[in-house]
């Protein structure tokens, strides 16, 4: 396992790390989740992806069952948590980075955990409505108390991450220290070039998510969606129209015989693409089943598959991306 540097900070992230968006509690039990965590762990994975909002909270309990029950040193490995969406269907609670509502919502999240602080703690999209100073300083205070070691943003366009990052600088508060993007090959924009000034001008360091985007970059949908795949699951019909547009399965088919030269499989080279990035900390994979996470950790072995030739065929394919 390589690790990497988050931005500025001083921990180390595995480059490979493992989420549990979709899967924990809706598609995996506490067994199934330590059997996975387990596979991860030993290859070297020291970051676990999660979020207030993934199954409802649910998804924090499994995992903590999971830990609690697996008895890693804490200092071995990094846990994350998000907050935005929340889970209870009332003003203040909800679609908010309000300082009241991150402050229980830190309170909560460590309690279905039963962990006494979280390593990264995210806010999961940026609000509109709240002004970022107050969520700034919430977020300082956050880690100032130990609740949280550090704290990041996912999806905040480049301005609001600058804004966030100067306000903490002007303060003297905790600043945000990464950023988790959606980043993979039909997705590239916001990762290569919206940030491109940030890992430099404030240490920013990335946490990215949907490597083979929701599973398209695996190949599996290349005939339609499986009966047994996210795309078929109730409440994920938005991904369906992606999963089947035809112009993308055309380059996902050449993608594969470029996976197909190097000896690999199409899901292992998408994600191997993505760390391929310097300025990707971690890719976050995902997957049901502890079998599906060691085939997904082979993508290392990839990685020094990838020289200049390879990464500019891909570019040909792919043309003009998100």
């Amino acid at each position: 396992m390589e690790y990497r540097r988050l931005g500025r900070a001083g921990i180390k992230v595995s480059v490979l790390s493992f989420g549990s968006w979709v899967t924990f509690s809706n598609q995996a039990d506490v067994d199934a989740a330590t059997a996975m965590m387990t596979a991860a762990y030993e290859a070297g994975v020291n970051f676990f992806d999660n979020a207030e909002v993934y199954a409802g909270g649910k998804s924090e309990e499994v995992m903590g069952a999971a830990l609690k029950k697996l008895g890693w040193r804490r200092g071995s490995y990094l846990v994350s948590t998000k907050f935005y969406w929340g889970l209870n269907n009332n003003i203040n609670e909800q679609n908010t980075l309000n300082r009241k509502r991150l402050m229980e919502a830190m309170d909560a999240s460590l309690k279905r955990f039963g962990l006494d602080y979280i390593d990264l703690v995210f806010c999961h999209r940026p609000d509109p409505e709240t002004p970022i100073e107050e969520t700034a300083h919430a977020m300082h205070d956050i880690v100032a108390s130990g609740r949280a070691i550090y704290w990041g943003v996912s999806e905040w366009s480049a301005d609001e991450i600058r804004a966030a990052w100067s306000i903490c600088d002007k303060y003297g508060w905790h600043k945000p220290m990464m950023e988790q993007p959606q980043y993979n090959l039909f997705w590239r924009k916001r990762v290569e070039k919206e940030y491109a000034r940030l890992y430099e001008d404030i240490g920013l360091g990335t946490t990215t998510w949907s490597p083979l985007a929701s599973g398209l970059l695996t190949g599996k949908y290349n005939n339609g969606i499986p009966k047994d795949s996210r795309g078929s699951l109730s409440g994920y019909e938005w991904l369906q129209k992606a999963l089947t547009d035809e112009e993308r399965l055309e380059k996902v088919r050449q993608l594969q015989k470029v996976a197909d030269e190097l000896g690999c499989s199409l899901a292992q080279f998408s994600i191997a693409w993505c760390a391929k990035n310097p300025n990707v900390s971690t890719v976050i994979t995902g997957a049901s089943r502890a079998a599906q996470v060691e085939e997904n950790m082979k993508a290392l072995e990839v990685l020094p598959k990838l020289t200049p030739d390879v990464l500019a065929q891909v570019d040909e394919i792919m043309g003009e991306t998100e």
